[in-house]
């Protein structure tokens, strides 16, 4: 074997080892998303962050939990680096276990722009329908967003929450000028949220602007649910109303000042008939907000930032939602700038904006009647 034949092999052993590795990782990385899925879910974070550090004892009985599942929980949490334990060399059942400050803002402060648990529930909905994906792979149809379940309704809530509570009425609706300002005027202005999911976009809305008048229309009854659950904790309902409805009712044109659709055009079957009904609403003087997802301008083997997450929504559950109903679209989870424009135009807008905001996971487009 000459130099450059073993070199060759060499290069090829280094390649797959790397990849032997990276599988390994994201094994790992597997389990620590499953794992956070169980102290979300069984509340274990929030009595570490509130009584810890704590026993599996004590822990169990705060959470109604059963001791030795929870002391295996709580050793795996502390093996993989998420817990912190103080005294290790005491008996199993006496070791007490804490959640570091750092961690309880990212796994715990459901306000704070870190708070990133929700991301182990989206998983977890994700992979919920399997089978049905499966099977939609295999002779091209689609899987209902409904089948995907709560983990999947409740983790898209949850992660957008403290944005839309702090950065949609306070940074991103003020960069159109106009909009903002017709916002705060009188009468009170009316915006329509297209796909308003749990309700936390119009929440947010309606709480920076304290006259406008706001209604979420969204076809899954299970959010529109959850919507006015959140309105009536937010203490909004005489001025947040969401309604199992079709947005493209006539009866509704030209009725609202504002019309706004957050991270969830690409999930639809039909996304034209969608902005249709958005400039609808809008009629001639609303303004027309759309916001998607951060992806590139065009494909790359490397991809930016962000679309290793965005193709992994996609694969899993975006275009699956989008096939369920026909015809569609397939449009996915990377939708990029020219196929919302070319969408935009065959809806009858004149052109699309994209709005200077610095976002790291979303792209703010506005679309002009």
């Amino acid at each position: 074997m000459d130099t450059q034949e073993r070199s060759s092999i060499d290069a090829l052993s280094q390649r797959r080892d790397a990849f032997v590795e990276r599988l390994l990782q994201a094994t790992r990385g597997t389990f620590e998303i499953f794992s956070i899925y169980l102290g979300v879910r069984l509340g274990f974070y929030d009595a570490l962050a509130s009584a810890g550090p704590l026993t599996p004892a004590e822990l169990a009985s705060r959470t109604g939990t059963h001791e030795r599942y929870v002391r295996e929980w709580l050793e795996q949490q502390t093996v993989t680096g998420i817990l912190e334990v103080e005294n290790e060399q005491a008996e199993a059942t006496a070791r007490r276990f804490r959640l570091p400050r750092a961690y309880a803002e990212v796994l715990v402060d459901r306000d704070s722009l870190n708070y990133l648990a929700p991301l182990a529930r989206l998983v977890a909905g994700a992979v919920y329908p399997l089978k049905a994906l499966l099977d939609a792979y295999r002779n091209g149809g689609g899987v209902p967003y409904a089948d995907y379940g709560i983990d999947l309704r409740e983790g898209q809530a949850g992660i957008n929450r403290a944005i839309f509570l702090k950065q949609l009425g306070q940074e991103w609706l003020p960069a159109m000028a106009d909009v903002h300002e017709r916002l705060l005027s009188y009468p009170p202005a009316r915006i329509a949220d297209v796909g308003c999911g749990a309700g936390w976009s119009s929440i947010g809305m309606a709480q920076c602007y304290q006259h406008v008048q706001v209604d979420g229309f969204d076809l899954d009854e299970a959010s529109i649910e959850l919507g006015r659950e959140n309105a009536a904790g937010a203490g909004l309902t005489d001025r947040v109303q969401f309604y199992l409805r079709n947005a493209g009712d006539p009866q509704l044109a030209g009725r609202y000042d504002l019309v706004t659709a957050f991270e969830c055009l690409h999930d639809m079957s039909q996304p034209v008939a969608a902005l249709k009904a958005m400039r609808l609403l809008a009629g001639d003087r609303g303004a027309v907000l759309v916001v998607e997802e951060r992806v590139g301008e065009t494909f790359s083997a490397t991809g930016n930032e962000v679309e290793w997450m965005m193709y992994g929504w996609s694969v899993l559950h975006c275009l699956a939602v989008g096939k369920a109903e026909t015809p569609s679209a397939e449009t996915g989870t990377v939708m990029r700038p020219d196929t919302l424009r070319r969408y935009a135009l065959e809806a009858g807008f004149r052109r699309l904006e994209i709005l200077p905001i610095d976002h790291f996971f979303f792209r703010l487009y506005r679309l002009y009647a």
